[in-house]
């Protein structure tokens, strides 16, 4: 491994619609560009809102052996050992709370324990889910009476429905919630509830911690709502061109979309220079 000249020491790429193209793969030429970055002792992570053993190929397949951020920033673990290095839930009683705001709306909801996922019942949105993450689920009937049976924190509750619904929803959980619960958007069709501290700023702000980078020596590649908090905590925060324009003004750099390698613009310009 060879040091790189770049000032750049830590790169953490967001998934889906940013390092993924439209058919869930990573392109070629990012996965070179990423290899590359490895090869020039750059640490790289994945920064993602999928659960960890839906990122774990991923990263297997770039190469990367470092920590994951994975629930949106509420379970960071090493892609090799499986060490934990953080796992911040939300709290029973806070999610039992967003279950029975969101039954009166009767939505779907995705509740995540131990890195498994359970449904209430399979619907079309389940499934769709499951196949896009590539991950099975199991339905349990009431997630609620599921939820207090196993007595455990989910480490995240995901709602399902159309944006202007999850619009509406959220703009009613946020005062109920207040700092109790970070609230975003992932997708315009997914609304994560998940601890205050579990998003990928502080997760990203941890695994700097904990390797002795300044946030100087980081870059940040997102695309939505759910990336905001890291593209302004990196040194270098990068959204891609098919971002929305709300996310695209939170940019340090505007690089070309997920289906053109902006990722791997990104490397080539910032760290292979």
């Amino acid at each position: 491994m060879t040091n790189t000249k770049s000032k750049y020491k830590l790169l953490a790429v967001d998934l889906d619609d940013t390092l993924l193209d439209a058919n869930l793969n990573v392109p070629g030429r990012s996965r070179r560009a990423i290899a590359l970055a490895l090869q020039a002792g750059v640490r790289v992570t994945l920064a993602t809102g999928r659960m960890y053993r839906s990122a774990l190929p991923f990263a297997r397949q770039l190469g990367v052996e470092d920590y994951l951020i994975t629930y949106q920033g509420a379970l960071v673990r090493h892609a090799a050992t499986g060490e934990v290095l953080f796992h911040r839930p939300v709290p029973l009683d806070l999610a039992l709370e967003v279950l029975a705001l969101v039954k009166r709306y009767g939505y779907h909801v995705n509740i995540y324990l131990d890195d498994f996922l359970y449904v209430a019942e399979h619907r079309p949105e389940s499934a769709r889910y499951a196949a896009h993450s590539r991950i099975p689920l199991e339905a349990v009937g009431d997630l609620a009476a599921f939820l207090k049976e196993r007595g455990q924190d989910p480490t995240k509750v995901l709602v399902v429905a159309r944006e202007e619904q999850l619009d509406e929803l959220a703009a009613e959980a946020r005062p109920l919630f207040g700092g109790g619960l970070h609230i975003t958007k992932s997708k315009p069709h997914f609304l994560e509830f998940s601890h205050p501290l579990g998003n990928k700023g502080y997760a990203l702000a941890a695994i700097a911690a904990h390797y002795g980078v300044e946030r100087e020596e980081i870059i940040a590649v997102g695309d939505s709502y759910n990336d905001i908090e890291m593209i302004e905590y990196a040194g270098l925060g990068v959204v891609v061109s098919n971002a929305r324009p709300e996310i695209r003004e939170r940019a340090d750099f505007v690089c070309p979309s997920n289906e053109e390698c902006g990722v791997a613009e990104v490397v080539e310009r910032f760290i292979l220079g």
